[in-house]
């Protein structure tokens, strides 16, 4: 029984590869056009059409699904069923009837919990205690289909949304082979998901990422977690932007909040074992919080002690302003 695939990104990498050594028959798969990317804005192929190509696979990468001849050519191939993971496009539902057993898709949520683009990242902004990856049989709604099957996972507070989605992947390329095969000999009932307990992930954009000092520290910590690796959570010092990629909230005070300031030895003691010796502290609303990694605009990314060895007098700077 022929299938398709619809994925773009390297989150649906696993899930391709694990297909195809659980020898299902791959009839096409569909992804993204190649886009500019990199500091010369060269076209490139996105990470689903190089792994399949590496595979043998029949890659289309059609800038719509709703262009009829696309459709026809969809329709040609005559697919069992269709799986999707991040495609990158809504899909409608002339496409998802032209699988005899639909198309299922691989969401990495508990769905109903964090219906939309930005899952991961919502999971960890809520302070979630676990997340996991849902496969749905896919309905014209926003991750609003029947559930097939579900896997859940621990979120750690070492995890950001990169951390997460790597392991998620893995999680999801299991699931997926597990429940493709019963799924296809119709031995799955679908469980419609409880609309009432839905919430939504919207897409993340730039400015989510500006830091309000005037939060919270154990805030200001998840989204330090959940922007990372973008649009990571940034401020400004002296005019220029500093990304902080690593940190870790306390619950002290003082200072105005935004104001960098040195952190105690018994601050240093709460802080996980292993970490920078060297972390400074910024204060916030509620708390301070202990940065362990930070990047000046146009360098790289620093332990804080290389941070403040490079940049003399931080101490006692306020940030944002």
């Amino acid at each position: 029984m022929a299938i398709v695939f619809l994925g773009t990104p390297a989150f649906a990498v696993p899930s391709l590869r694990r297909l195809a050594a659980e020898g299902f028959e791959i009839a096409a798969v569909y992804t993204q056009p190649d886009r500019p990317a990199g500091r010369g804005r060269h076209p490139a192929a996105p990470p689903v059409k190089t792994a399949a190509l590496e595979l043998g696979l029949h890659v289309r990468q059609p800038e719509s699904l709703r262009d009829p001849a696309v459709l026809a050519e969809l329709a040609a191939l005559r697919p069992e069923a269709g799986v999707g993971v991040a495609y990158g496009q809504i899909l409608r539902q002339e496409v998802l009837d032209i699988p005899a057993r639909g198309i299922i898709n691989v969401h990495p949520s508990l769905l109903p919990r964090h219906r939309g683009a930005s899952p991961v990242p919502a999971a960890i902004l809520a302070g979630d205690a676990e997340t996991g990856v849902t496969i749905i049989l896919m309905d014209a709604g926003m991750d609003s289909g029947p559930v097939l099957a579900q896997r859940r996972v621990p979120i750690q507070d070492s995890d950001t949304t990169g951390t997460l989605m790597a392991a998620l992947a893995g999680l999801a390329a299991g699931l997926l082979a597990e429940t493709l095969s019963p799924w296809l000999r119709g031995k799955i009932q679908p469980q419609p998901q409880d609309d009432s307990q839905a919430t939504k992930a919207p897409l993340l954009k730039k400015e989510h990422g500006a830091i309000d000092w005037s939060l919270p520290a154990a805030e200001i910590w998840r989204r330090v977690r959940a922007y990372n690796p973008w649009p990571g959570a940034y401020t400004t010092v002296e005019g220029a932007l500093l990304h902080i990629w690593e940190a870790r909230p306390l619950a002290d005070g003082g200072a105005a909040p935004g104001t960098v300031v040195k952190l105690t030895p018994e601050q240093h003691a709460r802080l996980p074992e292993g970490v920078d010796p060297e972390a400074f502290g910024v204060t916030t609303g509620d708390g301070i919080l202990a940065v362990l990694v930070a990047q000046r605009e146009g360098r790289k990314a620093l332990s804080a002690g290389e941070f403040l060895r490079g940049m003399r007098g931080f101490i006692g700077l306020r940030l944002g302003t």
